[in-house]
């Protein structure tokens, strides 16, 4: 580890303002052009106890209220969701290349939720796809990290993304065979998979309560993490169970990615781009890379979505595809390092 363990006031502040000025431009970003001090003054009345009159028409309220201001807040809470769970799997398996998307989680997450979507058919599925993604994002880590230890001896950082492309080229197969027996939920299967933080507040809602569950548990143990990353060995000497700690964390990351996926889709990337950036912007100990990696994923994905929104306008680009633009590169310059630091 490098650099302070504990997350400075500055670091904190300089997050929470890119978060701020992200949500910003998601509010004030779109077709329809919303005066900014009307949308301050509307969000102020909005507030319990607070009276403003923001002078805007009520169509614009409604955009502001029921479309723009849900869809910021969406993609803050998903961006964040994944940037934290990113960090929370490279700490657990040392290894800077972990992320939802390259281990198996997000495949399997994806899989149980469109096996939801094709057989209930809207029965139930408020109550029924976040068990069903949390399921398959366990279950498709698990996977991966077995298949890396068999076939490398401990799971060097190679092995186990070989493992993870691996399992997820698997459950993605599975996933389109799951799709061919629901054609008429073609259309919904296919928006979903590219990923849209569009949702509204249903599914805020939705996703509130396993976020707030999964966050608190990775943040709790953000110091238990800096102490495994200094091996197993130096761990126990410590009286820290591995083991135990490494269950916790696996599980709480993935309950985090299945949040996110069952309400977004799959959007990728945003777990290798986050950590990695706050690592080299704020240090290593995962004190401080876990709340900034929730907070500079929650403002990664909202300028996303933003750029989604405006780059082709009045059409809109899949958020996905801006995330692989933008991750793509950045993960092969990651494994360069990697490789280059000999690990």
């Amino acid at each position: 580890m490098t650099g302070s363990s504990r997350l400075r006031p500055g670091a904190l502040a300089l997050a929470l303002g890119a978060l701020l000025a992200s949500m910003v431009a998601g509010l004030l970003a779109g077709a329809a052009d919303i005066a900014p001090g009307g949308v301050v003054l509307q969000l102020l009345d909005w507030l319990p106890l607070v009276s403003a009159d923001s002078g805007l028409a009520p169509v614009e309220r409604n955009l502001l209220l029921e479309l723009r201001l849900p869809r910021v807040l969406l993609g803050a809470l998903v961006g964040g969701l994944l940037a934290v769970a990113g960090a929370a799997y490279q700490g657990v398996f040392r290894n800077p290349l972990a992320d939802p998307y390259l281990l198996g989680a997000a495949a399997g997450a994806g899989l149980t939720t469109t096996a939801a979507i094709v057989f209930l058919k809207g029965n139930g599925e408020a109550l029924v796809i976040p068990v069903a993604a949390f399921t398959g994002a366990v279950g498709g880590v698990l996977l991966a990290y077995a298949l890396g230890n068999v076939a490398g001896r401990g799971g060097g950082t190679a092995t186990l993304v070989l493992a993870g492309v691996a399992v997820s080229s698997f459950l993605t197969a599975v996933q389109t065979f799951v799709q061919q027996l629901g054609v008429d939920e073609l259309e919904r299967i296919y928006a979903w998979i590219l990923g849209d933080v569009g949702g509204g507040w249903g599914q805020i809602t939705l996703a509130a309560p396993y976020a707030a569950v999964s966050v608190g548990i990775l943040l709790l143990h953000g110091r238990l993490l800096d102490v495994l990353s200094v091996g197993d060995d130096e761990a126990a000497s410590l009286g820290l169970r591995a083991a135990r700690v490494r269950l916790a964390v696996l599980l709480a990351a993935s309950l985090a990615t299945a949040a996110a996926v069952a309400v977004s889709g799959l959007i990728g990337f945003v777990g290798i781009v986050v950590p990695h950036v706050v690592r080299r912007l704020a240090g290593g100990s995962y004190r401080i890379v876990l709340p900034l990696s929730l907070l500079g994923g929650a403002a990664f994905l909202v300028l996303a979505d933003v750029l989604a929104r405006t780059v082709l306008a009045p059409a809109e680009l899949p958020i996905g595809v801006v995330t692989a633009f933008v991750g793509a590169p950045f993960f092969v310059a990651v494994l360069r390092m990697t490789r280059q630091a000999g690990t």
